[in-house]
């Protein structure tokens, strides 16, 4: 099967998902419950993450997947099999808030490097997608990331641990942002605030997140020419395209100043 089958097939999925989150708020018939006392998750997310990966597994049987209802172990991540990347609802707060910040998150890795990624939003009637060397599209439209090298003109996304134990060192990055770039987007998906560099809308996220949070929409803002990497090396052995902590996506001509200022801010120093 050709790339541009996979990729056609995640579409149907993921948009199948859409419409399952959609009914869902209409209904608002879903409950929830926290996950070590903090993640709130509802049973839209379970019954989504359900339907994508029996929906995988019959198109693509025997393939690995990892989801964040799965509980995946370190082993998948560093395995050279074909990987599927799932978050069924990015944005269960926003979703079950009513915000329409919300997306299914669908990748496809080989060896570790993503290759195809689809990010839908269903109440924003927006797909992202992304084939490894073919560029990036919102429904079906070629999108190019931002091109400021400006720092003080830069538009900023980024989130915050569930945690609260793990906000305040955070603290230092947000105020260094603040007083070096124009401002700061908290849009609660990781998954949209990639697409939304992808696009222009932002110029730069930064975040620690998991690897179903990120893995297709940094396919995406990559092949719409952001530049992707982390403020710091990813462990040897670990796949870049899947380790989700510190993360740095931004315009080409911001990389460089933004991340030494973030890891200025990490070391307490003057910004």
């Amino acid at each position: 099967m050709t790339d541009a089958e996979r990729l056609a097939q995640a579409v149907e999925i993921a948009r199948e998902a859409g419409e399952m989150i959609r009914e869902a708020r209409e209904q608002q018939t879903f409950g929830h419950r926290y996950k070590q006392g903090q993640e709130l998750v509802t049973d839209v997310d379970v019954a989504v993450d359900n339907h994508i990966n029996a929906r995988l597994e019959a198109s693509f049987p025997g393939e690995a997947r990892l989801s964040e209802e799965l509980a995946p172990e370190r082993e998948v991540l560093t395995d050279d099999a074909p990987l599927w990347v799932i978050d069924p609802v990015d944005g269960t707060v926003n979703f079950a808030h009513g915000l329409h910040h919300v997306a299914v998150s669908i990748a496809w890795a080989v060896a570790g490097r993503v290759r195809i990624g689809v990010v839908h939003a269903p109440f924003l009637g927006e797909t992202f997608t992304a084939i490894t060397g073919q560029g990036a599209y919102c429904n079906e439209k070629s999108i190019r990331s931002s091109r400021t090298g400006n720092l003080e003109r830069c538009l900023v996304g980024t989130g915050f641990p569930y945690r609260r134990d793990s906000r305040p060192p955070l603290m230092r990055r947000l105020t260094a942002i603040l007083q070096r770039c124009q401002d700061v987007r908290r849009n609660g998906s990781a998954a949209l605030d990639l697409c939304d560099v992808a696009c222009g809308r932002l110029d730069a996220y930064y975040e620690s997140v998991s690897p179903w949070d990120f893995a297709a929409g940094w396919l995406i803002a990559r092949e719409a020419g952001a530049r992707t990497g982390h403020l710091y090396p990813p462990p040897t052995g670990y796949p870049e395209d899947l380790y989700g902590e510190n993360l740095l996506v931004t315009s080409p001509g911001i990389y460089r100043e933004l991340g030494d200022l973030l890891r200025r801010a990490d070391a307490g120093e003057r910004v």
